[in-house]
């Protein structure tokens, strides 16, 4: 476990799906710099809400994040 970081596409997604920070902050009831954070890595979702943004996005969130 030691080394391991939490890999994304949260951001390829988004935009994928046309939306705006703070378009996907609105539809998940967090801040856009809240998802701005999680983009680049600097803060790590909780389960909820990896679950939320990827239900938001139609995809599951397997797509969104993983262990790297």
């Amino acid at each position: 476990m030691k080394g391991e970081t939490l890999g994304n596409r949260l951001k390829d997604v988004r935009t994928e799906a046309g939306l705006t920070q703070a378009e996907l902050a609105d539809r998940v009831g967090v801040s856009r710099k809240t998802i701005n954070t999680v983009e680049n890595g600097v803060f790590v979702p909780s389960t909820l809400l990896a679950l939320k943004l990827a239900a938001a996005l139609g995809t599951k969130v397997e797509k969104l994040f993983w262990v790297e």
